[in-house]
This record gives structure tokens, sequence and C-alpha cells, in this order.
């Protein structure tokens, strides 16, 4: 049975990710037949990386949906990993993924999706909420027996990514600090990138009678990661993965948001998702953890906050060691 898999954004964390992980781990290699890295820019160096790993890049050039489902059918893609952009019009681009994947015939797809969308509210989180949208359309696929589109689904709704939590390492490295607009008591569950890609890749491989895995085929897999943690329960489990004291600062979202506009280069609407997950956070809408998930595919138990915390420690590592309070 073929499996020529597209990845849509690649060039973006996600997707690159992913993508990265099926063309270099040997389980997940040997069920490919092709990888098409479909790119907003084919000139990246995540672009070109993928491409020297066996990937076919391919530009992905949004607003003719005719020539997206051309591109799609060109590389011969059988199932798509439907990766929303880093951009403003994300919805928009993705919906059309989404509609093009259906006239190109694909009949897997696995959409990244955002756990939480589903209690963001459209006024206050609607970087969140859009994710809904985008889930409709793709899910509405399999209501419509003249689509092959429909035939195999997935949908895994990520929850916020411990990477975000780096965007802070300029603090954490000065003054010793995790500053995060959270609020003090309520919690939430970051799960790490490589968690998510990791589950990815086991759909995307898996085969059954109707494409995808059957044990994967229609589910909504909600991943978080597996502790609930309140802003200091973050600081304390990096004052123990560095072996130096760490310390929580609930700050306002607006401070939060003059640190990620000086601080990163991340495009304006992603600065809004980051914003918008933190007001649920603050909500209390965060408080649970999922990874029913993430144990029956990997078979694996996921990355715990100390394990995560140790994994960046020379980016997050105080410069000089600050004293206990």
């Amino acid at each position: 049975m073929t499996r020529n898999i597209c990845i849509t954004s690649a060039d973006g964390q996600t997707g690159f990710l992913i993508a990265e992980l099926l063309l270099t781990d040997d389980k997940f290699k040997q069920q490919l037949t092709s990888l098409t890295a479909l790119t907003l820019d084919p000139s990246s160096a995540k672009a070109k990386e993928l491409q020297a790993l066996g990937a076919v890049v391919v530009a992905h050039r949004p607003g003719r949906e005719r020539d997206v489902a051309a591109a799609l059918q060109e590389a011969g893609c059988d199932t798509l990993c439907l990766v929303p952009p880093a951009r403003a019009d994300k919805l928009d681009v993705a919906l059309e993924l989404a509609s093009a994947a259906k006239k190109a015939g694909v009949a897997n797809v696995l959409l990244i999706s955002a756990a939480g969308c589903d209690y963001a509210e459209r006024d206050g989180q609607p970087r969140l909420r859009e994710f809904v949208d985008l889930e409709s359309v793709v899910l509405s696929a399999k209501g419509d027996p003249g689509s092959a589109l429909g035939h195999s689904p997935c949908v895994i709704r990520a929850g916020f990514y411990a990477e975000n939590l780096l965007l802070y390492s300029e603090q954490a490295r000065n003054e010793g600090l995790l500053p995060l607009p959270i609020g003090e008591n309520h919690k939430f569950a970051p799960i790490a990138l490589g968690d998510v890609s990791l589950v990815a890749a086991h759909v995307l491989t898996g085969k059954g009678p109707h494409g995808f895995d059957d044990r994967h085929r229609g589910q909504m897999m909600v991943l978080t990661g597996p502790m609930l943690c309140s802003g200091k329960e973050l600081a304390e489990s990096a004052s123990k993965a560095l072996g130096q004291t760490m310390e929580f600062e609930n700050i306002s979202e607006r401070e939060a948001k003059r640190v990620l506009k000086s601080q990163t280069d991340l495009d304006d609407s992603e600065k809004e998702y980051i914003l918008n997950y933190y007001s649920l956070v603050r909500e209390g809408k965060t408080n649970y953890i999922s990874t029913t998930a993430f144990h029956d595919v990997t078979g694996q138990h996921p990355t715990e906050p100390d394990e995560f915390f140790r994994n960046y420690a020379g980016e997050l590592r105080p410069k000089k060691k600050l004293r206990s309070s």
C-alpha cells in the first residue's frame, strides 16, 4: 500500500518537525512512498534541510484553489497533513487547502488543530476559535459520499506548546524569572512539540483497509502534557531541572504583549494566538490533562515538565546563580 504524504506549512516549526521525524526515523521512513513538503518559502533553511533529507519541496502559492489542487495531484498525494500556517490569513489558507484536497481526490487527511478551541469565545479568543471553523470544514467531508476526503479523517487538537515558554528565555537567563499572564491559581498542561510530532507521524504512516489505521481513523485526539501546572509549579519544575532557583511572575496581558513584541519575530497572528491561550488559562478553561490518545497511539509517556526544562537548560539557565528567596 503506497503512502504519498504531503505536509503543509513545512517551513514552519510544526510542519518541519513532523516531516523531519518521518524522514529520519527508520520505523516511519519505511512506511513512506514519498513525502512532499508544501512550503510558503521554498528557499527557507527548513525547506532546504527537508529537501536534503529526501522530501520533494513544492511551492505553495495560496489564492488560487485550482492551482493548489493541481499541485497536490501532481505530487500524487494520497495523504495530507494539514498544518495551518503561522500567518494572519491562516484560516483562509487552511480552508483553501482543505477544499483543494477534496478536489484532488486526497483520501486521508490529518488536521493539526488546537486544544481549547472548543472552549474559546469568538469575541474573546478569536485566534483559537477559528480552529473550530476549520475542523467543521474538514470533518464535513465525512458526510459527503462523493468525496474521497471523507474516507479517512483524523484531527489532533494540540495543546499549548511548551516551546512557547522559551520566548521568555531572556528573563529566565537575566533575572531568573518565568513571566506569564496566566493568573496565580489556574493551571494548564503544556505539551512538547516533539510529542505532537510523534503522534502525527504514527497517524500519517498507520495503514488500514480504509486508509489510516482503524485505531486512528475518525479520531479527535486531544493532546496535552501529562502535568497540570500553575505558573509557580512551572517555575519549580524549571528550578529542579536547572539546579538554580527560578521564580514565576504573574504579569499583565499588556506586559506580555510588549514582551512578545520585543523578544520574538513571530507573526502578529501567532502572538495573538498565544495571548488568547493565556486568557483561556486565566478563565479556568484549561484545568485538565488529556494524555490517553498519546498513550494509545505511541505506547509511550509524554514529556514531563522537568524533562522539558532539562532539554532546554542551555537556553534558560540564569547567567549567574541567583539567591534563593
